[in-house]
């Protein structure tokens, strides 16, 4: 056993755990053991994403089934990554790679666990599953622009989620400080890339100011920020990247890759809106009883932009 369990069999490994996943969660789903009792309340209604909830084995059966295409995704990177010869430090099997495979493949089991039992309990289980892949890219990138070993990295990384697992289950949605990780994170990507391809001192300082561009994307203007600060505290930091990126990258990126990602992420975020009721009740392409779910399309095309950024970031070259 020892022997079997070790970054070489990373994919056979992974691949099993996800095929005993699939068989347990539906055994239980069959049997209704796992989901929310409240939910019989509510069956035959439109679910907050849109699907009608069902009394078969999951309250949201294409919202659930979609999420296959992460796990699908995860394992083909896990795949590719056996048994190559590395040419950098995101190709071939090593801890950076493999944590980027389970972490790709886990958002689907985490996601499944919300739109399958629509518990609290599977919630934290989403929200976690995406925390632990956001946060990859950009400590990811101040590993590249800092002193930071692979172990210092992996250290950051495990604290980090062990914090917000901690957190988000004993305070819920923001943790109980306002903070929503996963969505501070996607600026410190963004701003942690502007500053990998711009990198100088005075850039170390400039490239907070690139969250608030992130911000407007999403809707959030300065003065918006500016009004409401106590709500905002957190964008404080944006200057986190630079803050601890030290050093000039020695590489460089294709950026094709990083830019097909964002289009596929921001083009699945429209359509995540459109198949959020809480946010937008009167949505047209809300149609319950349809096999072509908004939020379902939101989980492929999201794990698409998984696998555009695994390839932008084997697109660095040392110079």
């Amino acid at each position: 056993m020892k022997n079997f369990i070790k970054l070489q069999n990373a994919f056979p490994i992974t691949l099993i755990v996800s095929i005993v996943f699939l068989v347990v969660f539906y055994l239980l789903s069959f049997f209704q053991i796992i989901q929310s009792p409240d939910s019989l309340n509510f069956i035959g209604e439109a679910s907050r994403w849109c699907e009608r909830i069902s009394p078969g084995p999951f309250r949201e059966p294409i919202n659930t089934l979609t999420n296959l295409g992460f796990m699908v995704v995860g394992l083909y990177i896990l795949y590719k990554i056996t048994n190559e010869t590395s040419f950098n430090d995101f190709s071939g099997i090593n801890k950076i790679t493999v944590l980027y495979g389970v972490a790709v493949v886990y958002l689907g089991p985490g996601s499944m666990m919300m739109h399958g039992t629509n518990t609290e309990w599977g919630g934290w289980a989403d929200n976690l599953s995406m925390v632990m892949y956001i946060v990859i890219p950009w400590l990811y990138n101040i590993y590249k622009m800092s002193d930071w070993t692979v172990n210092v990295f992996l250290k950051m990384y495990i604290a980090i989620v062990l914090i917000y697992a901690l957190m988000r289950g004993l305070f819920g949605y923001g943790m109980g400080i306002g903070l929503d990780l996963f969505g501070v994170s996607i600026g410190l990507w963004v701003i942690s890339e502007f500053l990998y391809r711009f990198w100088s001192p005075k850039m170390r300082f400039i490239s907070g100011f690139v969250g608030f561009l992130v911000l407007m994307i999403f809707g959030i203007f300065p003065i918006d920020v500016i009004n409401n600060i106590g709500n905002y505290w957190w964008i404080i930091l944006f200057w986190l990247p630079g803050l601890l990126s030290s050093k000039k990258p020695r590489g460089k990126r294709s950026y094709i890759w990083y830019f097909a990602g964002m289009f596929a992420y921001i083009a699945a975020w429209l359509i995540w809106l459109e198949g959020n009721l809480t946010i937008n009740p009167n949505s047209q392409f809300c149609n319950p009883d349809s096999l072509v779910q908004a939020h379902g399309i939101w989980h492929l095309l999201t794990a698409t932009a998984t696998l555009f950024f695994f390839y932008h970031y084997r697109s660095e070259k040392l110079t």
